[in-house]
């Protein structure tokens, strides 16, 4: 390898540049930074080729800075493959100088409302597909309990359902000793203190107990199921399922909704009883109210029926945190950032359904005048 030289001699028509050498990246050393300022803004137009060595895109980029840019198609006339390396690099270089094409803004929010309407579109196509399948998984393993995987059921029972119970317990009893302690605030005001039990009871049994559990299960097994199912899906283990004719929702979507569809209302069960134990302690040092009083102004006043109330929301929050859980982690990509989008999505969607549904609960509840 020769090493870039040039010399600038002076021609009849002005100063002539003179290559010698290999301009490669490897060859060049400082020659090229010596030849940018041997130019002093004046970039040459006449050339001297003969000594010239072999040359790459490195060199050819240098050499057309020095001629401001172009380099007379005869300089290289004799050299077919250096011609071809230049009109390269000054393809490549003038792609890379086109100017920024300002969009209109109005034009840009358009674009982008439409974008999210077609993805808004294909997500809910997405959605009811996934639905489907699980419906008829479900319906196949009513029809033939044989297929159920029991050992993954109860595995999923006990790390959703029993593993939960201390956060649930303990997050019900603040919540009931707080509703307690508000209560006692607002009505001692007007010698009422005692209807406090039935507000403990009313809004524990009827919301507190069963939403609170639902959004914690949300964030705590609704992005579970997405990380697990995801993980799975980018080490391309749910493919090798169904090329081994393993059914994917029956391994692994059905166990983990079947598993909150048990332990949900039990674990509303265990937050009824923690947020009422929490607003009777607080109501007993408080407002001077016996823990007989405040069960016994509970049957009377506040009654089964609120329980059944709050029940009967626990088995279609478990549904709608499990799926969406499930379906996030169907759908992540093959890459990190795909898991950690759809996990998010899974929390915020599970977490923004439970609100609806309990807002839908309670219109219809309202209507019936329960």
């Amino acid at each position: 390898m020769r090493a870039a030289g040039f010399r600038i001699d002076q021609g009849p028509q002005g100063p002539v540049l003179a290559l010698s050498g290999d301009w490669t990246a490897g060859g060049m050393g400082d020659a090229g930074r010596r030849l940018l300022n041997a130019m002093r803004g004046q970039p040459f137009k006449h050339w001297d080729i003969k000594d010239l060595g072999k040359m790459d895109t490195a060199g050819a980029f240098i050499l057309l800075m020095a001629g401001g840019g172009k380099i007379p198609a005869e300089v290289f006339a004799a050299r077919p493959e250096t011609a071809r390396i230049v009109a390269l690099v000054d393809s490549v270089d003038e792609r890379a100088e086109r100017k920024v094409v300002h969009v209109d803004p109005i034009l840009r929010t358009l674009e982008k409302t439409g974008r999210g309407v077609a993805e808004f579109g294909a997500e809910l196509y997405r959605t009811l597909a996934f639905n489907g399948h699980l419906l008829a998984t479900a319906g196949r393993a009513i029809v033939q309990p044989k297929r159920i995987r029991w050992a993954s059921w109860f595995s999923q029972i006990d790390r959703s359902g029993l593993d939960a119970i201390p956060i649930v317990a303990i997050t019900t009893f603040f919540i009931g000793a707080v509703v307690a302690f508000l209560a006692a605030d607002m009505l001692q005001q007007f010698g009422a203190q005692v209807f406090a039990v039935e507000l403990i009871g009313i809004s524990v049994l009827r919301e507190f107990g069963v939403v609170l559990t639902a959004v914690l299960i949300a964030g705590r097994s609704a992005s579970s199921f997405a990380a697990e199912i995801g993980a799975m899906k980018m080490n391309q283990e749910v493919d090798a399922m169904k090329v081994m004719g393993v059914d994917p929702f029956d391994a692994l979507v059905l166990p983990r909704l079947a598993a909150l569809v048990i332990m949900l209302p039990a674990l509303t069960l265990i937050a009824d009883l923690s947020g009422l134990f929490g607003g009777a302690i607080v109501a007993w040092t408080k407002l001077d109210l016996s823990p007989a009083f405040f069960l016994q102004r509970i049957q009377e006043n506040v009654g089964a029926m609120q329980f059944w109330v709050g029940m009967s929301k626990a088995p279609v929050f478990a549904l709608v945190i499990a799926a969406i859980g499930a379906r996030q982690g169907m759908a992540v990509g093959g890459d990190v950032e795909s898991l950690g989008e759809r996990v998010t999505s899974a929390v915020v969607q599970a977490i923004f359904a439970i609100i609806v549904i309990d807002a839908i609960f309670a219109m219809i509840y309202l209507e019936l005048n329960i």
